[in-house]
């Protein structure tokens, strides 16, 4: 019966194992939602920065430093 009882406590502690990482993942599935919605609103927000630098991003590419 030892042989029993030992598969039961493996059992039983994988069982508590597996929970704990569902819940793990579940945690950083929910973080990564977030930071995704975090970098696209840095990322909407730098492009209206941008656009509203005088001449536009593509100005900011091609205009020389006042030093040339």
């Amino acid at each position: 019966m030892d042989s029993i009882e030992d598969l039961q406590v493996r059992i039983s502690f994988q069982e508590d194992s597996l929970q704990e990482l569902n819940i793990t993942v579940a945690r950083q599935q929910t973080e990564l939602d977030i930071l995704r919605k975090e970098l696209l609103r840095l990322q909407e927000r730098l492009l209206e920065l941008e656009s509203n630098q005088p001449g536009g991003a593509e100005g900011q590419a091609t205009e020389l430093p006042p030093h040339y």
